[in-house]
């Protein structure tokens, strides 16, 4: 596995992107509604898997309810080693700490879903993931009226 990372490190690319705006949060965090993205690829149980035929990744994203328990959710990923995030989803997708915080009245609220994606996006489907899919997600969460969102990469 070692060799696999290291060649995929010396060929690696990153995408740049200057073009992010900032935006000062409006409000006290108390009285925020939070979405949860992920890109560990967890998903609920009963909803179709990433797709881990295709090399260059799966550009999709999977909606989770917020109030979906541990035994509802797992991960499809072959990118990286989840086997201490298998034993704790909270450590890629860390919405029971989120849940917590809403009880302790330090965040406002959670949107009834979150957003999950795969994490391994390349060649072809980068520009898909730009393009459409970052574009349907924002939408959701627009959608959701979500003053703010934790995105948590694995």
């Amino acid at each position: 596995m070692d060799l696999v990372k290291e060649s995929w490190q010396r060929k690696y690319q990153a995408v740049q992107n200057d073009q992010v705006p900032w935006t000062p949060l409006g409000k006290p965090l108390e009285e925020c509604r939070l979405v949860l993205v992920t890109t560990g690829g967890v998903h609920q149980k009963n909803d179709t898997p990433f797709d881990m035929t295709d090399s260059n990744g799966d550009p999709s994203f999977r909606m989770i309810s917020s109030q979906a328990k541990p035994e509802e959710l797992m991960i499809t990923h072959d990118y990286y080693d989840h086997r201490d995030a298998d034993q704790d989803l909270n450590l890629v997708f860390p919405w029971q700490v989120m849940q917590e915080l809403v009880n302790e009245g330090k965040m406002g609220s959670l949107t009834d879903q979150f957003i999950s994606f795969m994490g391994h996006i390349d060649g072809t489907l980068i520009e898909t993931l730009v393009q459409k899919t970052s574009v349907a997600a924002a939408d959701k969460v627009q959608q959701m009226q979500a003053d703010i969102a934790l995105l948590v990469p694995s």
